[in-house]
């Protein structure tokens, strides 16, 4: 069965911003002029299609990410609505990871706001195009001028503004063309689905139809800076632009695009999406600027019969890490067997032969599964991006992560949370598979015979945690299987064990993330669960370098155990993660040993010296050690590396390390120095504080995460309920000493 659109017509996009920007509800427009639904939703009123959740809907908030399928001009348009919400920040990775190009939505008023800093660097990290949408130009405070200026100043883009408002605020009417040279004005009888368009020559210089209007002066200053920027991307533009030869719109269209897909410039154009005007330019720009799948590199991978699956060590993973009496106890990303899958997941060596695959239906299939979701009637749903073949239902696949073959069972298109059943999925597709039962988030999905592994995709760690336990015995294997089913769909939520209390200790990004994890708890799946208060979930670290001895040695009148090691550990910069050094020969320790040692070494960076949290950002290197030709054994250089290990952190000046965020606090002017004094009580530092608007200061400043429980309520009583604030992990940074002795004595 041949695909019903060229892949040339497929656009894989997403929209992305900061909370409350309004991608919601573009999307929900962009659904409505499409013909896709019938019927305008709102977040507001709780009817918007693509916050399908009953969390998302009580809360006016989208919390995961939602594809649906639309086509405007023959080109089908797969869309992903993304959370804003820094707490949710997994989906927009993920999203990301799998789109050909995005919607960068900003608020006319907020401008570029923190998380639409963070999504931006996401999409540069992933080299996704973008093009950009000034929502809310009708607010009253709505500045197109300024918001060009925050993109330039806080994302070091070049932003190219293709239209002009015709008004801000309560008299922003249409806009202005710059490349049709037209006036745009919607109609308000039939909800913006049609609008007429006026020459601008007709309409006089102060306006016309509407006072608004830029003046001529300003018109044609930005079309000639449109002219410029677009010519200095082409020679063959560049020549006729200087030879003083007026540019059409299809070569403006032609260069812009190419320009897009380089990322050397960023189209912008403007709009009110809850009055639906400039929706249908916005849907043109998607089909005129963004890639198809054949627009962007072929898909990079390794073939994994370059060399065998590895036992490897250095990705050897342990779950349900002991983190200390009564603390959080989430171990690092990279200890979580559930989020590395298994030991045939190790990394491949620099040799590994590099190989690609094109968008082609006709190539050997090839997809990476980005999103896993619990589903009411089968197991689960596995969201996957296809780069190139063609799959059909009922076909074998191989999991190229996992080194396991899964039948297709079915293949869905999604519409947030409804699903339309197709017989198969081709390249540059974006679809639902229904019978993976080993699949998770970051797995290559392959032909057996023309295996490939993609790149999977990496998630920040949790940086807060709660206990949690069933209300009853009963209750036990519905929590452990809720549990399970949780972090298969989300890679930043962690399920550990407190080794003296026999706690579950559950961590995510945000108090709002484990709010709506826990509730879905009880909600969705029927679990009756009691819940702790929040903890921060600490690490641990060494402040200088030490060396050790190890030994394990017994003598017993059967056998001999023996096992001798010498190790350093010196402390590495922040963010590292663990580091392992042999320096050692044969003479010392035999070669088939250090393996061993090596895992044994992981595991030990589970428990801290200092109060029993895990540790990070050690190296350890083994310097020396001895054999016994009879005695030696495996058993006992593990433990041996432990005890030496465990000496040399306790003589390493071990130091508490606790997660700093970045705070941005909008508080208006009367109440800055109230909120400036609150944050320095709260060991935060500013950073800067500047006006935003006239009366409204933004104030930066990176605090302590133990520092932030409950300020939303504090800040809103500071500052008579105007004040608001997001936060966002920054790394993690050394305890002050007289706060690690009170977590010390607790």
């Amino acid at each position: 069965m041949a695909r019903d659109t060229s892949i040339q017509h497929v656009r894989n996009i997403g929209i992305a911003a900061h909370i409350d920007a309004g991608k919601t509800t573009v999307t929900e427009r962009i659904l409505y002029t499409t013909g896709k639904k019938h019927k305008i939703g709102t977040v507001d009123d709780g009817t918007a299609e693509m916050d399908w959740m009953v969390q998302e809907r009580e809360r006016g908030v989208t919390i995961t990410a939602a594809a649906t399928t639309c086509f405007w001009h023959n080109c089908a348009l797969h869309l992903i609505d993304t959370p804003g919400h820094v707490d949710f920040t997994v989906e927009v990775e993920r999203s990301l990871r799998v789109l050909d190009g995005a919607i960068a939505l900003f608020c006319a008023v907020g401008g570029v706001e923190p998380q639409s800093e963070t999504i931006w660097h996401q999409a540069e990290r992933y080299g996704v195009p973008r093009i950009a949408f000034v929502n809310k130009m009708d607010r009253v405070g709505a500045n197109f001028a300024r918001t060009l200026a925050m993109m330039h100043e806080r994302l070091g883009a070049n932003p190219l503004p293709l239209q002009l408002p015709i008004g801000e605020g309560n008299t922003f009417v249409g806009i202005t063309d710059l490349l049709t040279q037209k006036a745009l004005y919607w109609n308000s009888e039939d909800f913006g689905q049609t609008y007429r368009e006026v020459e601008l020559w007709q309409l006089s210089e102060h306006g016309g139809e509407s006072p608004a209007l830029p003046t001529r002066e300003q018109i044609a200053r930005a079309r000639e800076n449109l002219c410029e920027s677009v010519a200095a991307e082409d020679d063959a533009l560049l020549e006729k632009y200087f030879a003083g030869e007026e540019l059409t719109c299809a070569e403006l269209v032609g260069g812009i695009r190419t320009a897009t897909l380089n990322g050397t410039l960023v189209p912008v154009l403007c709009g009110s999406a809850l009055k639906n005007v400039g929706v249908q330019p916005l849907l043109d720009a998607v089909i005129n600027f963004l890639p198809s799948p054949l627009d962007v590199p072929p898909i990079q991978g390794t073939i994994p019969d370059a060399l065998p699956y590895q036992n490897s060590i250095q990705n050897l993973v342990i779950n349900n890490v002991d983190d200390g009496p009564g603390k959080t106890t989430v171990a690092p990303p990279e200890m979580h067997a559930e989020r590395l899958a298994n030991d045939e997941k190790a990394e491949r060596l620099a040799n590994d032969e590099k190989a690609e695959r094109m968008a082609n239906d006709e190539a050997p299939f090839s997809a990476l599964a980005f999103k896993v979701v619990s589903h009411p009637t089968v197991d689960k749903l596995v969201y996957c991006r296809v780069y190139s073949g063609t799959l059909r239902r009922g076909e074998v696949v191989m999991n190229v992560s996992t080194g396991k073959r899964e039948r297709i069972n079915r293949i869905l298109q999604m519409h947030a949370n409804k699903e339309a059943v197709r017989d198969a999925a081709y390249a540059g597709d974006i679809v639902a598979l229904v019978g993976l039962k080993h699949t998770k988030t970051g797995d290559t999905l392959t032909e057996p015979a023309h295996p490939i592994l993609l790149a999977s995709i990496d998630f920040p760690p949790p940086v807060i945690s709660i206990a949690i336990e069933p209300e009853r015995a009963s209750d036990a294997d519905a929590l452990e299987e809720t549990l399970q089913k949780l972090m298969d769909e989300d890679p930043t939520f962690t399920v550990g064990i407190d080794k003296e209390t026999g706690q579950r200790i559950i961590s995510g990004m945000g108090e709002l993330h484990l709010e709506i994890l826990t509730d879905r708890m009880l909600r969705e799946f029927g679990v009756n669960a009691r819940v702790s208060q929040l903890q921060v979930a600490y690490r641990e670290t060494i402040g200088s370098a030490a060396e050790a001895r190890g030994t394990h040695i017994h003598k017993t009148d059967e056998e001999g155990i023996y096992g001798d090691v010498t190790l350093t550990v010196e402390p590495l910069a922040r963010g590292a993660g663990f580091q392992f050094a042999d320096t050692t020969d044969e003479t010392h320790i035999p070669r088939h040993y250090i393996p061993s040692i090596q895992h044994a070494l992981r595991r030990a960076m589970g428990t801290g010296a200092l109060i029993g949290y895990a540790l990070q950002d050690i190296k350890v290197t083994l310097t020396g050690g001895s054999m016994h030709p009879t005695d030696s054994s495996e058993i006992a250089y593990e433990a041996a590396a432990v005890l030496a290990f465990e000496n040399a952190v306790r003589k390493a000046n071990p130091l508490l390390l606790e997660p700093i965020m970045q705070i941005h606090v909008t508080v208006p002017d009367a109440h800055v120095g109230k909120v400036i004094g609150d944050l320095n009580a709260r060991r935060a530092q500013i950073h800067e504080s500047g006006m935003r608007q006239e009366t409204v200061t933004i104030i930066k400043a990176l605090i302590p995460l133990s520092e932030t429980f409950q300020y939303t309520t504090s800040l809103r009583s500071m500052t008579q309920g105007r004040g608001a604030f997001t936060l966002e992990f920054s790394h993690y940074d050394v305890v002050p000493k007289s706060f690690v002795l009170v977590q010390s004595v607790q």
